[in-house]
């Protein structure tokens, strides 16, 4: 990596007021974004059956494909932080939103389940990680000193809602034209989010001359620094890793977050519609109830992130993974062939703690790491999608050989304790604390 000549700061005075902040504009770009890349997120539960009807393959061998899938959806996303540092936000987004695209246009060509996990699992996987909750942190901490908790809860709200909310789409697509047909609309909707972020999205504030939404100080024009290569974004992933694992409180996140990505995208996101057809309810029946469940996340999450910027999170960590336990402890005496009013209870419950848990997550990673923060939380939602993978596979096993789905419910609301025991437990950072727990080094500027 070669340096450039650096030039000193200049300070100018601050940018015209105006009525309407460009934060909020690239945050609602950021919204739209997210939605359309949480398409195939909602593919795999739906498509499941087609493709076990067609090709006969079992739950175990459909559920790995999701599993990669989510594994690399978490894995990516460190590293995705870092590329965005390195090459700016809108080329790493547009990029992504391309990968996503050509991974559900190629997957009607499947005829094996080593094609599915190239398409389902790696060319997705890679995309939607590039787009997963850290870009919502990166937007979030870029753009705005203020209304962070806020913000980030509604970025979360949209790519969590917009993969339920897609769930009836597909469903009704997958019986009326069949399931490739319902890959190629998830496709499309990727690709026609690309050009409006490529037209709307900027990188940082100074690209336009203001400052983040919520700061006061006169603007600052950025010297100029040296560019870096993808090897020098891994680097600074990776970095950013050591020094974090050095700490409790980042062991303390990616378990509770782990046990979240379970409970969720692995569990419920995966096989709720599989184990309701198990009981006689139609697919597109069960695909409805989870889009409700995406209705209630909006409230839900956009609620948590008005919390975070008022409530201690940790507390707020602790309630959310304890009510989401109670609520799996019940599931398995609610599915039934019709929908009950006990089961729409659950779904509204479900619904508004399904990613509550991200506001107050990504709010800790910036207490804890500062600046870094950003590149914390994509390691943080790195264990949730292990943990989604791995309860993926899991509980596809638990359905070959036991015909059911009942012990992974019941194991998932076991887990849920232990996720709100270990977020009630994370200690306070600051001065007192400091001298509690191994101190992560000082967080640094991240490059450009």
């Amino acid at each position: 990596m070669t340096a450039e000549s650096v030039e000193e700061p200049t300070v100018t005075p601050p940018a015209r007021p105006r009525r309407f902040h460009p934060a909020w504009t690239v945050a609602l770009v950021a919204l739209i974004a997210l939605i359309g890349a949480a398409g195939f997120r909602a593919a795999p539960g739906v498509l499941m059956v087609p493709l076990e009807e067609e090709f006969g393959w079992t739950t175990a061998e459909l559920s790995l494909a999701v599993s990669i899938n989510l594994l690399l959806y978490g894995l990516i996303a460190p590293f995705a932080a870092a590329l965005m540092q390195r090459f700016g936000i809108r080329a790493v987004t547009v990029v992504a939103l391309f990968v996503i695209g050509a991974g559900a246009a190629l997957s009607v060509l499947v005829a094996t389940p080593g094609q599915l996990i190239l398409t389902w699992g790696v060319l997705i996987g890679l995309g939607t990680g590039s787009m997963a909750l850290v870009f919502a942190a990166t937007i979030t901490d870029t753009w705005f000193a203020t209304r962070r908790g806020l913000v980030s809860g509604v970025l979360t709200a949209g790519s969590a809602t917009g993969q339920l909310i897609f769930l009836p789409v597909i469903a009704a697509a997958a019986e009326d034209i069949g399931w490739r047909g319902a890959s190629f609309i998830i496709a499309g909707g990727a690709l026609a989010v690309a050009p409006l972020v490529w037209i709307f999205l900027r990188n940082r504030p100074s690209d336009l001359g203001v400052t983040r939404y919520g700061e006061t100080e006169p603007y600052v024009a950025p010297a100029p620094t040296p560019r870096g290569s993808a090897w020098d974004a891994a680097k600074l992933a990776l970095n950013t890793l050591r020094e974090a694992a050095r700490t409790r409180t980042f062991w303390a996140l990616a378990i509770g977050f782990a046990i979240c990505g379970a409970t969720t995208n692995g569990l419920i996101g995966t096989h709720f519609i599989p184990s309701a057809h198990d009981h006689g309810m139609p697919t597109t029946t069960a695909a409805g109830l989870l889009a409700v469940v995406g209705i209630f996340d909006i409230a839900g999450t956009v609620f948590s992130g008005w919390l975070t910027d008022r409530v201690n999170p940790r507390i707020l960590l602790a309630a959310y993974y304890a009510l989401r336990g109670v609520s799996l402890l019940f599931l398995p005496s609610l599915l039934s062939a019709e929908v009950q009013p006990s089961i729409v209870v659950f779904i509204v419950i479900y619904g508004l703690d399904w990613v509550a848990t991200v506001p107050p997550t990504i709010a800790l990673c910036r207490e804890v790491f500062g600046a870094k923060g950003p590149l914390v939380f994509g390691w943080v939602f790195a264990a949730h999608q292990i943990g989604a993978g791995i309860a993926s596979i899991l509980a596809g096993i638990v359905r070959d050989q036991t015909g059911q789905y009942t012990f992974a419910w019941f194991a998932a609301a076991g887990l849920c304790a232990v996720a709100a025991l270990v977020s009630a437990t994370i200690r306070r950072h600051g001065p007192r604390a400091a001298a509690s727990e191994p101190a992560v080094a000082p967080a640094q500027p991240l490059a450009d």
